[in-house]
């Protein structure tokens, strides 16, 4: 390449980089086939409901589940040896279309979905073929430009050592309460103005909820956005909750409880039992968790502490 054709890609805001393959192309494949670069994008498949990115890091693939339903998987590039990714539970905290590294000489990172403000996010860049990021989820620049359309702040992504499908759960009763039809009634009215749009602002009229359960600490907690606002008692089974999360749809259609999506984010298959009613709180308690409760919310299950050191200024970070 001449000096001259070098300088002006660079000149145009270095997104020339990432032209020809490394723009990434649609492909009608196996999962299991799909090369650098390549990505399914089907959202067709599931037109509406809340959004979760599964990120698996043994096959260096990007899951995209709408209420449920794998519309899209993509090749990704996650951290390489010393800069590795971590595994666990995040939410979008920021998106920009235009974003630059401010922490390596300025370099552009399109399409960016903040996990962490310590630098993990979702961004375009150079696929090739295995983990090369300084840990970051690196995407072909057309993929990460129509996932950038599908998130919203507050997005749960699920970074996870290997893949996982997402399972489909109905609580008996709602959330952590026991069943009886005047509370399934009365949460369904308080859910009704809280439908979640895909463009939902950290200022809109309502925040977005997170509830993390440590059995190592005994306590619920629960997140608006990504500051902590409440927390009550945890009363579960007594055994390992495991490393899972759930996303809350909203009522199930067939029986009179709501519908959840349960993913495990690390560990083995054997630990990935989805089953809401071995946790459970006070009434008091209970009845927090309802009032913060919408379409879309998170709900997260950890063996872990909940020391703040887990997150950092603005974070919203449960690491394995």
């Amino acid at each position: 390449m001449r000096r001259r054709d070098f300088t002006i890609m660079i000149g145009a805001g270095g997104l020339s980089l990432l032209a020809g393959p490394l723009a990434g192309q649609h492909v009608y494949k196996e999962v299991n086939a799909l090369q650098p670069g390549e990505f399914t994008w089907h959202p067709e498949r599931q037109p509406d409901g809340p959004v979760s990115v599964v990120v698996s890091l043994d096959e260096q693939r990007v899951h995209v589940y709408r209420n449920g339903v794998r519309i899209a998987v993509s090749t990704c590039s996650s951290g390489k040896p010393g800069h590795e990714t971590p595994t666990g539970v995040f939410v979008v905290l920021q998106k920009d279309r235009d974003h630059r590294s401010s922490t390596y000489n300025n370099a552009p990172m399109p399409n960016m979905n903040r996990l962490t403000w310590g630098g993990i996010a979702l961004h375009a860049g150079n696929l090739p073929g295995y983990p090369a990021s300084h840990g970051c989820i690196r995407l072909p620049l057309k993929f990460s430009a129509l996932l950038f359309e599908v998130t919203h702040l507050g997005t749960p992504v699920i970074i996870a050592a290997s893949g996982s499908a997402p399972d489909s759960v109905v609580h008996p009763g709602f959330i952590l309460g026991s069943y009886e039809t005047e509370e399934f009634e009365r949460v369904l009215d308080t859910l009704s103005p809280r439908q979640h749009p895909s463009d939902w602002a950290m200022d809109g009229a309502y925040p977005i909820t997170s509830i993390i359960a440590s059995s190592h600490d005994e306590r619920i907690v629960i997140l608006e956005n990504d500051r902590q606002v409440a927390d009550g008692p945890l009363i579960w089974d007594g055994k390992p909750l495991g490393p899972h999360v759930y996303v809350l749809h909203g009522p199930d259609d067939g029986q009179r409880g709501m519908q959840w999506q349960a993913l495990t984010y690390d560990g083995t298959a054997e630990q990935a039992g989805h089953d809401l009613t071995r946790v459970g709180t006070d009434k008091a308690f209970g009845e927090v968790i309802a009032a913060h409760s919408h379409p879309g919310m998170i709900f997260v299950f950890t063996d872990l502490p909940l020391h703040p050191d887990r997150r950092t200024g603005r974070d919203f970070v449960v690491m394995s």
